[in-house]
Order: structure tokens, then C-alpha cells, then sequence
């Protein structure tokens, strides 16, 4: 998988602010910004519901197994 460098954002950044203008580029930046954290919001959500599935799924399993044994 391929990164990025500094040098690579830098150019992206050069170019916005020459597409939107110096004025917008704020703006936008806010924007992505809002988007970005909306996004890691969700995944952590989703994260931590898978996570909490597995934990009941192993705590069912051992019941099921002191059930078993006895």
C-alpha cells in the first residue's frame, strides 16, 4: 500500500487552496474535518458492538460448558 509524504500533502494542500481559494479553504477544511470525525465515530460504534457480540459469545460458550461438565 502506497503512503503519503509530507511532500504529497503539500502539493494536495497548494492545489485546494488555488481550486477553492484562500478564502473557502478554511471552510472545507472545517467541513472534511466534521466528515473525518463523523467517520471514526461510526467505526468505533461498530467496533465496539462487534466486540461486545464476541464477548457474549465466548460467556455463553463457557456456561455452556460448566453445563456440560457437570
Amino acid at each position: 500500500m502506497p503512503t503519503i509524504g509530507w511532500f504529497e500533502i503539500l502539493i494536495i494542500v497548494a492545489i485546494a487552496i488555488i481550486v477553492l481559494g484562500p478564502k473557502d479553504f478554511p471552510v472545507m477544511l472545517k467541513k472534511v474535518g466534521s466528515w473525518i470525525g463523523t467517520a471514526k465515530k461510526y467505526i468505533n460504534n461498530i467496533q465496539d458492538e462487534v466486540s461486545n457480540i464476541d464477548i457474549e459469545d465466548n460467556h455463553i460458550e463457557k456456561k455452556e460448558d460448566k453445563k456440560d461438565e457437570s
